[in-house]
This record gives C-alpha cells, sequence and structure tokens, in this order.
C-alpha cells in the first residue's frame, strides 16, 4: 500500500480555520493554535447571543412604547392592560415602530386603550 501525505488535507483544514478568524485581534488571526481558540469561542457567542438578542429587542420596544405611552399621560403596563381589553393584538415590535415612525396612528391606539379602561 502506498504511503499517504496529507499535507493537502492539514492545509484547507488550516486555511478554513484562520478565515473563520478573521477580524480578531493579535495572533488570533494569523496561529492556527490560537485561531482554533478564537474560532471555538466565537462560536459559543453567536449561540449565546442568538437567544440573547431576542430578549434585548423585546427590552428595547418595551422602552419605546413607554415612552411614547408616558406622552399621553399613561404607563406601559396600564397601555398593555388597555391594549388586551380593547382586543387590540399588535406585537410589541409593531407598536414600537408605531411609536416612533407613526405617532398619530400611535395615539390613536392609545385613545382606545383608555376608553376601553374607562370602561
Amino acid at each position: 500500500m502506498s504511503r499517504v501525505k496529507r499535507g493537502v488535507t492539514t492545509h484547507a483544514r488550516h486555511r478554513k480555520v484562520i478565515k473563520a478568524a478573521k477580524g480578531a485581534r493579535g495572533r488570533s488571526k494569523n496561529t492556527f493554535r490560537a485561531a482554533i481558540q478564537r474560532v471555538h469561542k466565537d462560536l459559543q457567542y453567536a449561540y449565546r447571543d442568538r437567544r440573547t438578542k431576542k430578549r434585548d429587542f423585546r427590552r428595547l420596544w418595551i422602552q419605546r412604547i413607554n415612552a411614547g405611552v408616558r406622552e399621553h399621560g399613561m404607563t406601559y403596563s396600564v397601555f398593555i392592560n388597555g391594549l388586551k381589553l380593547a382586543g387590540i393584538d399588535l406585537d410589541r415590535k409593531v407598536l414600537s415602530d408605531l411609536a416612533i415612525h407613526e405617532p398619530a396612528a400611535f395615539q390613536a391606539i392609545v385613545v382606545q386603550a383608555q376608553a376601553a379602561l374607562a370602561e
């Protein structure tokens, strides 16, 4: 049986890891041993932060809704309760977008929530 030299395979594997580590600081971007560790950690961060991103955006939308609602003399929790009583099913992303870009439409929703609370 003939001897198999693995230089091509090893080089391809090293190149793949170095490419994935592009943008790192220091030796992590150009030495294989450090790049493996950097890429492994980066993948851990990416996995974790795909879930964290959902939480962070929800918090941001709630802050924006709260700021928009306080201009009309309500708080966020009272507003959400009013929406539920009024039967308005808009998610927080849409509500925050309305509060920023369509203040008149958002005010109309706030008025409906206040009317539902008054009943």
